[in-house]
């Protein structure tokens, strides 16, 4: 049986889909783009400041499933430009152990949803 895991702490789905799926310990987060969860605006300042975004609505759903970052175990980084993957890494960066971080991906593509700069999806497990 799969639990669906919904937060006001992350944004709701913008479509047929849910924040993110628990299975048999698995949780399967849908990629995490920097909506502000409470007042549904994008964050876009600067791509630093729209990866922390990011980063605080994928704590939203780890916190929703009594988990923590040290529980992902796969992220895949979605960019529109291979240019800011520095500045995106740094943020990122801080939410991890190096020594423990998660195995990732990280991939330039055309577009993201919203026209976004950076979307993050995760695997984790208790």
């Amino acid at each position: 049986m799969k639990t669906i895991i919904t937060t006001p702490n992350a944004p709701a789905p913008i479509g047929p889909y849910n924040q993110a799926i628990l299975k048999n310990g698995m949780l399967y987060a849908s990629g995490q783009i920097a909506i502000h969860p409470s007042t549904s605006e994008l964050v876009l300042d600067d791509i630093q400041i729209e990866t922390k975004q990011v980063m605080e609505n994928i704590k939203g759903i780890l916190e929703a499933a009594d988990m923590t970052f040290n529980d992902i175990i796969k992220t895949s980084i979605f960019i529109s430009d291979m240019h800011n993957f520095a500045q995106i890494n740094e943020v990122y960066a801080t939410y991890f152990d190096e020594a423990t971080a998660p195995a990732r991906e990280t991939v330039e593509v055309a577009n993201l949803p919203k026209f976004v700069n950076v979307e993050i999806s995760f695997i984790a497990s208790k």
